[in-house]
């Protein structure tokens, strides 16, 4: 058996499909690839395919990484070469690493995110700036997000480790967000510009970067 990560990104051809929906879409196209997948056992045996951190509906990514285990030992090479073909307009794969099998898993790695976001405003950029650093200097921020299960309240100030702003040009702002999400929450980039006062939900959310536990 063999553990590769994949990292791939995400672009706007393919960016309105569901968490589930692009597993369907990589297990298809591995199928097709003729990819040795390993299957789970049991009554319902299926591929042993994870996403590190599910990416929200309408978020293009740079970022994405992804655990398959396969029966049989494949190159990285041959394995990119294989699935290019296979692989729709909006996922290209941008790296394939050997990963050990005893690895946690992919899932449990992950510790931070990162993101673009470009937000419509009226604001300045001194004013967008002193927005940032009020919100870094906060110790608490009492945060409420209405679901469907009825409203969540959080702390949202825990979950934001760094703002900066990217650039700035008159009725456009773009923000850098590294935001965390581990086991104990995961921050959303929209809910961060609606506390930031942003009153209009971004023009564009782009993920940028995984950040994984190293030890």
């Amino acid at each position: 058996m063999q553990r590769l990560r994949i990292r791939f990104s995400r672009g706007e051809e393919i960016k309105y499909i569901s968490h589930l929906d692009l597993i369907r879409l990589w297990q298809r196209a591995l199928n097709r690839a003729g990819i040795p997948l390993t299957y789970s056992r049991g009554f319902n045996p299926h591929p042993q395919i994870s996403m590190a951190l599910a990416l929200a509906m309408g978020v293009t990514s740079e970022a994405e990484l992804m655990d398959i285990y396969v029966d049989k030992f494949i190159s990285p090479h041959a394995f990119t070469a294989a699935m290019e073909p296979e692989l729709p307009h909006g996922i290209a794969i941008g790296g394939v690493y050997n990963t050990p099998l005893n690895m946690a898993s992919l899932q449990s790695q992950v510790r931070q995110a990162e993101y673009t976001v470009t937000i419509s405003t009226g604001k300045q950029k001194d004013e967008i700036e002193s927005l940032l650093n009020a919100m870094l200097d906060k110790e608490t921020l009492p945060w409420q997000h209405q679901r469907d299960t009825g409203p969540k309240k959080y702390d949202i100030r825990a979950l934001i480790e760094d703002l900066w702003l990217m650039d700035w040009r008159s009725g456009i702002a773009t923000i850098g967000m590294r935001l965390r999400c581990d086991n104990t929450g995961s921050g959303r980039p929209e809910q961060v510009a609606a506390a930031l006062g942003f009153e209009k939900f971004p023009e564009s959310i782009h993920r940028s970067k995984l950040i994984l536990q190293t030890n």
